[in-house]
């Protein structure tokens, strides 16, 4: 049985020290679409976006924010050509909304695992997002809260990287 601790961590980095969501299968090496892990490695942040009705301006980054609209989404089928791509909903195959009623997107930054070159059924969107108000554990993805994203937002940029591990 999987220890209830093994899907929280700490984010520690530049004199800050962050409680942390990971995956609900704790950490892998060996990534798979669907598995609930979060993958061992370093990852780099690519980009994010935010939910401009959840917000009055911009939240302050060192990342490009753009702003979410409710028809976004990103692909999670591994047969489909946009597998691991952001994708306009409606969308024929299977994917992830990325307008979400949780909060979890409010402020979501992407992260490149997978993206380039991509392996099919390799594992999609390894996002950086908003904790839910219990630190429950995520799909695969890093999350931290509100409170704690917005004070390190500042700080990240495209050059940053995130370690899992």
């Amino acid at each position: 049985m999987r220890s209830p601790h093994a899907t929280l961590g700490r984010l520690v980095a530049g004199g800050v020290d962050m409680a942390a969501a990971i995956g609900r299968s704790g950490l892998t090496a060996l990534k798979r679409e669907g598995d609930g892990a979060s993958p061992r490695g370093r990852l780099r942040i690519v980009g994010g976006f935010y939910r401009p009705d959840r917000f009055r301006v911009r939240p302050r980054s060192g990342v490009p924010l753009l702003p979410l609209r409710p028809d976004d989404g990103w692909c999670d089928d591994a047969t489909d050509r946009n597998y691991n791509r952001p994708v306009r909903r409606p969308y024929p195959k299977s994917h992830e909304a990325m307008w979400r009623d949780d909060h979890a997107y409010d402020v979501v930054l992407v992260l490149d695992f997978n993206l380039r070159p991509r392996i099919r059924g390799g594992g999609s969107a390894i996002f950086f997002h908003l904790a839910r108000a219990d630190f429950g554990p995520t799909a695969g993805c890093l999350a931290l809260s509100r409170a704690d994203m917005l004070k390190l937002l500042p700080r990240l940029s495209t050059r940053t990287s995130i370690v899992f591990g």
